[in-house]
């Protein structure tokens, strides 16, 4: 356990190092925030506390991102070369990395928060639980679709390309950009298809609607189980050297990660539970008075 804790503080350690992982980490999450409350939500603490979901999603989506291009960095750079030679096994430096990953993010979500009540007044942040619970199984599993790029790419650019190819989907179709309600039946189709809906509607129906967890079970089971698939795939996948080959099948192990939400997506086009949650959350954000600015003395 004393070795797991040290290799995780190294870790913390050499990410806060990437400029990378602290713009996605801290930087960027911090910007969207602001331009959120501040233009969206033009400071409304009612519609602040409907776009602090996607913002707070963007925080933990955007982990996947910085996480990637660390460990391609540092098999680059021969670092994991030398963790090779002490007694660390490939699941302790991603268990670690995802530990790392996940106390580096909870500052920033605790900011936001703080910045949106001290700034912009939101006088409550709904079911504290079920934001917890979906915080905690989205930076598991989409760090873990981090840990699986890093494990089919061979060099950092590959790994942008490859980052952006999933990163510009992932905001734009999932209510994270724009809210779900407001997508066109056709998007909204492929939306629920998406790891990040399941992730962005957990968060804005836990914020927004008070929703308890065993009313975001689809969310919150949904991406547990994948967290669970991605860390076993990247496991596999896991290599320590640079000049270390990818096996022929690894691209089909990472493929076959989204299955799940494959299945997901076609089951939630006929059942339609996430959309109509999102679309009741939007219609609700217009019937809705505004809440008054607070009193100046």
């Amino acid at each position: 356990m004393s070795n797991f804790t040290n290799l995780t503080r190294m870790r913390i350690q050499l990410a806060l190092r990437n400029k990378m992982f602290f713009f996605f980490s801290v930087i960027f999450p911090l910007g969207m925030f602001f331009i959120y409350a501040g233009i969206f939500a033009k400071g409304d603490p009612l519609k602040v506390s409907y776009f602090l979901g996607p913002v707070i999603a963007l925080n933990v989506m955007g982990s996947f991102w910085g996480l990637s291009a660390t460990l391609v960095m540092f098999r680059e750079q021969g670092i994991l070369r030398r963790f090779h030679v002490t007694p660390v096994s490939a699941t302790d430096m991603l268990a670690s990395s995802l530990l790392a990953n996940y106390a580096l993010t909870l500052p920033t979500v605790f900011v936001e928060m703080a910045f949106a009540r001290l700034v912009f007044h939101v006088p409550s942040f709904g079911n504290l639980l079920s934001l917890a619970v979906l915080v905690t199984v989205g930076t598991v599993s989409f760090g873990s679709l981090g840990l699986v790029v890093a494990s089919v790419t061979n060099t950092m650019q590959e790994t942008q390309v490859l980052n952006q190819l999933i990163w510009l989907p992932l905001i734009f179709l999932s209510g994270a950009t724009l809210p779900m309600g407001y997508l066109p039946k056709a998007a909204q189709s492929i939306a629920v298809f998406l790891p990040a809906t399941y992730l962005v509607s957990g968060l804005q129906n836990a914020l927004y609607s008070s929703f308890s967890v065993w009313q975001l079970s689809i969310q919150i089971f949904s991406l547990a189980f994948w967290a669970i698939l991605t860390f076993f795939v990247a496991a596999q996948l896991f290599r320590w050297e640079p000049e270390a080959k990818i096996p022929r099948n690894a691209k089909l192990w990472a493929a076959a990660t989204a299955l799940p939400f494959l299945l997901l997506g076609v089951w939630e086009n006929g059942n339609g539970k996430i959309l109509n949650q999102a679309q009741g959350a939007y219609r609700s954000l217009d019937q809705r008075p505004s809440s008054p600015p607070p009193d100046k003395k």
